[in-house]
């Protein structure tokens, strides 16, 4: 069970995003559970790290953590587990997709000592979710559907932004895979360590490529390779610097 004051951190991949991060890192600063915010700036071309920079100077909780080229979404992410101090740690998109308010909901399992790991899912109660790509859709379930034959857990949105875990997971897992491919690996990872996994509905402010959308077509085909790589050819002693002693696994 954790303390809800001040126990989470969020960190916050972002690339190219002025004009939504001051909106999300603000809303995500409202929730009283929050112990800091950690902004990777994937060497952003515009006015993000100016941005993020304003927001640190008014609130100690935000720190931004800089890269010199752009690495991707994974190496942003590995970037910030190293650093969080939380006892809970989620990431939150630095677009406006998904809802800071809804992360409460989010990590309650976890809080409760029920979860280890929780994933939001846009797919298992729909709520409020803009309609886009079909096509987007399909590659989901496919993706969702191939992954799980794998790791032989029954998710809904492997694909979901919305991720949460108590935070030794994240500072004891290796993670080698570059661009999108965080989704499929830490998956895979989570199911190796048999983690007590849960699903929360979650809603979906979808946007289109005009608005700045980046995942393609090729992280589609990527994720398929990704989901043999690390269920097949990666084992849970090279998963993990340290396997970490999780409540759930003393059960």
């Amino acid at each position: 069970m954790f303390e809800t004051h001040r126990c989470l951190s969020v960190i916050i991949p972002s690339y190219n995003e002025e004009a939504t991060i001051a909106h999300v890192v603000r809303q995500v600063l409202r929730l009283e559970m929050v112990a800091e915010v950690i902004v990777v700036n994937d060497c952003s071309r515009d006015r993000t790290a100016e941005i993020v920079q304003e927001l640190a100077a008014a609130d100690p909780r935000v720190r931004m953590l800089q890269h010199d080229v752009n690495r991707g979404k994974t190496e942003a992410l590995k970037t910030g587990f190293a650093q969080v101090l939380g006892d809970i740690v989620i990431i939150q998109d630095a677009d406006l997709e998904y809802d800071p308010a809804e992360i409460p909901e989010v990590i309650q399992p976890i809080i409760d000592g029920k979860a280890d790991v929780v994933y939001g899912s846009r797919f298992l109660v729909r709520k409020a979710s803009r309609v886009l790509y079909f096509y987007h859709f399909l590659a989901n379930k496919l993706l969702t559907f191939t992954s799980n034959l794998f790791t032989n857990i029954n998710l809904t949105d492997v694909e979901t932004g919305y991720k949460a875990f108590r935070s030794e997971i994240m500072r004891n897992m290796v993670i080698t895979s570059s661009g999108f491919g965080f989704e499929i690996e830490v998956t895979a990872k989570v199911a190796k360590l048999q983690c007590a996994i849960y699903e929360v509905p979650i809603s979906y402010y979808g946007r289109t490529y005009e608005q700045g959308k980046k995942i393609g077509a090729k992280d589609g085909v990527a994720a398929f390779w990704y989901i043999l790589r690390y269920n097949v050819f990666c084992s849970l002693a090279a998963s993990f610097v340290k396997i970490p002693v999780l409540p759930s696994r003393a059960l």
